[in-house]
């Protein structure tokens, strides 16, 4: 058994993070839960919201994510698959914790913060800001749900770009109009730790599953 053989071999937790007003039922969560499950592996895929979207923060969803991963130094290794902002979220995480061991991040949302607020006129934020929430379409309900300004507030305590150390597979969309390739193809550039995979697709993803199963499990000797 090769060293990385071995390394994989101790990981203990597997867990998927969903997209922005996404949920765990997400088409590629499943796809994902059930490739893993082919493996003998239970892949973990934790509500980001917590049950309460209105209210989301970065801040509440990494304590989401470290709850799931049980996130110490001291505690068995892991990797993160994370898509869109739960892409962002992973890798915040491992900036953050020497125990993740490998990310797989889908068409993550690098530069979450900055790029949220470019979304937005000086009067829309405003706007915002006075009446407390904006409403938002949630996939997962398929319905609009009202979002807190909070959300503005905390993201401005997070870096756009996270350093991470650990070896990280992106895979991306080339006709991503949601987040554009380049952010990645620009991260990735500048981080040797990073492997890229670009895909003719847009930011689901979901019309190359196949695809995305294959690389994940090659970067993850599975």
């Amino acid at each position: 058994m090769s060293r990385q053989q071995h390394t994989v071999a101790q990981i203990t937790r597997y867990v998927y993070l969903h997209g922005f007003a996404s949920s765990p039922q997400s088409s590629k969560a499943q796809f994902f839960r059930k490739r893993f499950a082919e493996k003998g592996i239970t892949l973990e895929i934790p509500r980001l919201d917590g049950g309460d979207f209105t209210h989301l923060t970065i801040t509440g969803q990494l304590q989401i994510v470290d709850a799931a991963v049980a996130g110490h130094i001291d505690q068995p290794s892991a990797v993160l698959i994370g898509s869109s902002m739960g892409g962002y979220l992973a890798a915040l995480y491992a900036a953050r914790h020497a125990n993740i061991q490998k990310l797989v991040l889908l068409a993550p949302a690098f530069q979450f913060p900055s790029r949220w607020r470019e979304r937005y006129s000086p009067e829309e934020l405003a706007r915002w800001q006075r009446e407390g929430t904006v409403p938002v379409f949630h996939y997962g309900f398929h319905r609009e749900v009202p979002l807190d300004y909070q959300l503005m507030v905390d993201s401005r305590n997070y870096e756009d770009e996270p350093e991470f150390a650990q070896p990280a597979l992106v895979l991306h969309g080339s006709r991503d109009e949601v987040v554009p390739a380049s952010i990645s193809t620009g991260y990735a550039a500048r981080h040797p730790n990073v492997i890229l995979r670009l895909f003719d697709s847009g930011h689901e993803l979901t019309d190359v599953l196949e695809d995305l199963w294959k690389e994940t499990a090659a970067f993850l000797s599975l």
